[in-house]
C-alpha cells in the first residue's frame, strides 16, 4: 500500500554488496504513493508472495523496510541492494524505490505519516530526525541476531494490535509502539556509527539532540552554536551538509511539528500554545505558523477537525 503522508517499513536480509547504476528517466514509469487510512499501515509478509511492484514508486513518506529473510533486489534511487536476512532499510520521503521481478521476503511493511507520528511523545523526535533527515547516509543498517529478534517481537506486537477491531484510543496505542520501535532503531544506528562518524557528523547529531530537548525555549541558531562551541555560520553549514536543510529550517520544523500536534490533539487556546513555545505574543506565533504552513493556527485546527473520519 502507498500513501502521500506515511513512512513505510519492511524487514529484509542483510547483504554487504550494493551496485550503483543510473536508470534512464525515459524508460522508467514512476508512480506516486496513494493515501493510507488514518495515515498508518503495517502488514506481515510471509515470503510466499512477490513484493509490491516492479514499477518504480516515489515515496510520499519516510519508510523503514525490515527483512527477516528474503531474496531478490530492492532499488532505492540509483542504488540496487540484494535482499537477504537481517536488513533494515531507512528510506526518506521523496526517494524512488522498486523491487526486482522475483523478489520475496519474510518480514513487515510499516508505514506512517507526519500526522500519525505527531501522536508520539516529543521525546522520540530526535530519533526520527537522526534516522530520516538524511536517510541516504543510513540507507541500510546491518542487524545482529539479537537486534533482529527484538525488532521481530516489537513489529509483531504492533501488527497484532493494528489488526484488532477499532477501539477508543487505538491510534494512540499504535503510536506508543511506534515510539519504542523508533528508539530501538535509533540505538542500533548510534551503535553502528560509533567510531566511524566524522567530527562534523558527531556535532550534527549533538545538535539534533539539543534541538529535541530545547526547541521550546531556544529558537535561534546562535543558541545551539554556543552550546556546541562553534559559530552560528559553522552550524548552518554543518546542518546543510549533513541533512540538506539549514539549522534554522530544522529549528522551525521542530516548532511547527509541536504546534501542529498541540492544535490537532488538544483544545488549548492558541495563545496558550504560543506562550508554551516561547513566542512573545500570540500574533507573533500566528505570523510564524502561517508563514510556514500557509494557514493560520485556528484555520489549521478547524481544517484538521473537519477532515477527521469517524472510526
Amino acid at each position: 500500500m502507498y500513501s502521500k503522508s506515511c513512512i513505510h517499513i519492511c524487514i529484509f536480509g542483510y547483504h554487504k554488496r550494493k551496485t550503483r547504476f543510473i536508470y534512464m528517466k525515459t524508460s522508467i514509469k514512476v508512480l506516486s504513493e496513494q493515501a493510507l487510512p488514518a495515515d498508518f499501515f503495517i502488514e506481515f509478509k510471509d515470503g510466499r508472495q512477490h513484493c509490491e511492484s516492479t514499477i518504480a514508486h516515489r515515496l510520499g513518506y519516510n519508510r523503514m523496510v525490515f527483512i527477516q529473510d528474503g531474496e531478490g533486489t530492492l532499488q532505492i534511487d540509483d542504488v540496487n541492494y540484494e535482499l537477504a536476512a537481517g536488513q533494515l532499510f531507512l528510506i526518506s520521503k521523496g526517494q524512488v524505490i522498486s523491487y526486482g521481478p522475483v523478489s520475496t521476503f519474510n518480514g513487515f511493511n510499516l508505514s506512517f505519516g507526519e500526522s500519525f507520528w505527531q501522536r508520539s511523545p516529543s521525546s522520540a523526535n530526535n530519533c526520527k530526525a537522526v534516522l530520516f533527515n538524511n536517510a541516504s547516509v543510513n540507507q541500510l543498517l546491518p542487524l545482529s541476531a539479537a537486534d533482529c529478534s527484538e525488532l521481530v517481537f516489537l513489529l509483531n506486537a504492533l501488527w497484532q494490535e493494528f489488526i484488532k477491531p477499532n477501539y477508543v484510543n487505538k491510534l494512540d496505542a499504535l503510536a506508543a509502539y511506534l515510539k519504542i520501535i523508533m528508539i530501538k532503531v535509533a540505538n542500533v544506528n548510534a551503535s553502528l556509527a560509533k567510531g566511524f562518524d566524522s567530527y562534523d557528523k558527531q556535532l550534527y547529531r549533538r545538535f539534533l539532540e539539543l534541538l529535541s530537548a530545547n526547541y521550546k525555549s531556544s529558537h535561534e541558531v546562535s543558541d545551539y552554536a554556543r552550546q556546541l562551541g562553534i559559530s552560528a555560520r559553522k552550524l548552518a553549514e554543518l546542518s546543510k551538509r549533513c541533512s540538506g536543510k539549514g539549522a534554522k529550517e530544522l529549528i522551525n520544523g521542530q516548532l511547527i511539528a509541536e504546534a501542529k500536534r498541540s492544535l490537532q490533539f488538544s483544545s488549548r487556546p492558541v495563545k496558550e500554545i504560543a506562550y508554551e513555545l516561547n513566542f512573545s505574543t500570540p500574533d507573533q506565533f500566528s505570523h510564524f505558523f502561517k508563514k510556514n504552513t500557509s494557514a493560520s493556527p485556528q484555520d489549521y485546527r478547524t481544517k484538521f477537525v473537519m477532515n477527521i473520519s469517524p472510526s
